[in-house]
């Protein structure tokens, strides 16, 4: 079986990874493995930790969502890490490919988000709305390949399915996002939609970081492999 997941970066403070579209972060009803308990698996053998593994979880992407996933490995690290996010003080940096161009080629939205957790679903409305959280990004058009546009897209803030819902609201709903309009799904049941780059400032050393993940192996991302 192919392991999920690829390591990034590694100190003794976190554990960075580039998470395969498929699989959840965390556990839920499904009960499938989530990635971080095979990180914590990964994190024992290599280390021939005895026992429990500390591994805590600092965000999560979407289960059909690949890319970066920060992990800490200490309580103090998750700590800071967890206050860097809620914060803001984070950049993130996704890829998006979708069928239709957006009607800008940079731009910067703001919707209300709320997420029905029953059905698993967001829905974006347009201006202030009761139960709804202000939804904030930028995106630019960075490459074309045939009918599918390669999107950056810089999200400000972070609510569930934030950028799924909202470049579905402008009519460009990511590739094989049944979801949120896609025409058809993709072949591996993934989106494409993918945690590109992280950029933050270490949570003990101080220091500036920035992390980037290759992109997957699908289909969908092969005609921008070279690009950038």
């Amino acid at each position: 079986m192919k392991v999920p997941f690829q390591v990034i970066y590694e100190d003794n403070h976190l554990l960075i990874v580039n998470k395969s579209a498929g699989i959840l972060v965390q556990g839920d009803i499904t009960g499938d493995v989530p990635l971080v308990e095979l990180c914590k698996e990964y994190i024992g053998k290599k280390y021939k930790k005895p026992g429990a593994v500390f591994l805590g979880v600092v965000h999560r992407i979407d289960r059909p969502v690949s890319g970066i996933v920060v992990l800490a490995r200490t309580s103090k690290s998750l700590e800071r890490m967890n206050a860097l996010f809620r914060e803001n003080k984070t950049k993130k940096t996704y890829w998006a490919i979708t069928e239709k161009r957006p009607p800008t080629q940079t731009g910067h939205l703001i919707h209300w988000l709320a997420k029905d957790e029953k059905k698993n679903k967001t829905t974006a409305y347009p201006g202030e709305t009761a139960g709804a959280l202000r939804s904030e990004l930028s995106y630019e058009v960075i490459a074309q390949r045939e009918n599918q546009w390669l999107i950056r897209v810089n999200p400000v803030t972070g609510r569930p399915h934030q950028i799924r819902v909202q470049l579905a609201y402008i009519g460009c709903p990511i590739k094989g996002d049944m979801k949120y309009g896609a025409a058809k799904p993709l072949e591996d049941g993934s989106i494409a939609l993918h945690a590109r780059k992280l950029e933050f400032i270490h949570p003990v050393r101080k220091e500036p970081m920035g992390v980037e993940a290759p992109l997957p192996d699908g289909a969908c991302w092969k005609p921008f492999l070279n690009f950038e």
